[in-house]
């Protein structure tokens, strides 16, 4: 699976204004996921909204393990800032 699937299945999926995906390894995938969706939800809810459409691909190995950070659109211009993305 390609970083650019995974970026595809969670933008169809969930509400987001950005998504980043890198690949480490062959599995190992490293999300970023910016969204207003964000705003109102706590950390576990974040992480379980960005993993639920990529469960499938879990629970077959496709995915082995996955990093998700999570952003409102403000905490992310914040977040460019201070680190020049």
């Amino acid at each position: 699976m390609k970083a650019s699937d995974i970026e595809t299945l969670l933008i169809k999926s969930v509400p987001l204004e950005k998504v980043r995906v890198e690949i480490d390894n062959s599995k190992y995938f490293k999300i970023i996921a910016v969204g207003k969706i964000f705003n109102k939800l706590n950390y576990i809810q974040k992480q379980q909204l960005i993993y639920k459409p990529l469960a499938k691909y879990i629970l077959d190995n496709t995915i082995h393990a996955v990093s998700i950070k999570t952003y409102t659109p403000e905490e992310w211009r914040h977040n460019k800032e201070l680190n020049n993305f």
